[in-house]
């Protein structure tokens, strides 16, 4: 599968999960797992849509090993944090459980975007 394809085709789960979120949220007036809503549709939908169309469309770069490297770190980090969320705010998590994991879930993802600005300075021509 090509990281283009592995964005494009995970992106679409995201949003369905976040769409049942918000319709949860509608239906029941409690808008508390707001922050889980939009950190899926953020960092599961918006951003893996981006990634994906930038791939297809420099496909030298989604075939380099830094577009692999970045995949992975997205999809580790961007699971792990959005279930850390999901438990916080849910009330099943407290803020000082969701240490270490949580940080290092956040860094997965920064490093993840920041080797995708390296790809695509390197291929976006």
């Amino acid at each position: 599968m090509s990281i283009s394809r592995g964005f494009l085709v995970i992106a679409p789960l995201y949003l369905a999960i976040g769409i049942g979120f918000g319709m949860h949220m509608g239906a029941s007036g409690d808008h508390t797992m707001a922050p889980v809503h939009a950190h899926i549709n953020l960092l599961g939908f918006t951003l893996m849509m981006i990634f994906g169309m930038a791939y297809h469309l420099f496909p030298a770069a989604g075939e380099s090993s830094l577009a692999r490297i970045h995949f992975w770190l997205h999809q580790a980090g961007a699971l792990v944090l959005l279930i850390m969320i999901f438990l916080l705010f849910s009330g099943k998590l407290t803020e000082e459980a969701m240490f270490p994991l949580a940080p290092l879930a956040e860094l997965a993802v920064l490093i993840g975007v920041l080797i995708f600005a390296l790809n695509m300075f390197r291929h976006a021509r």
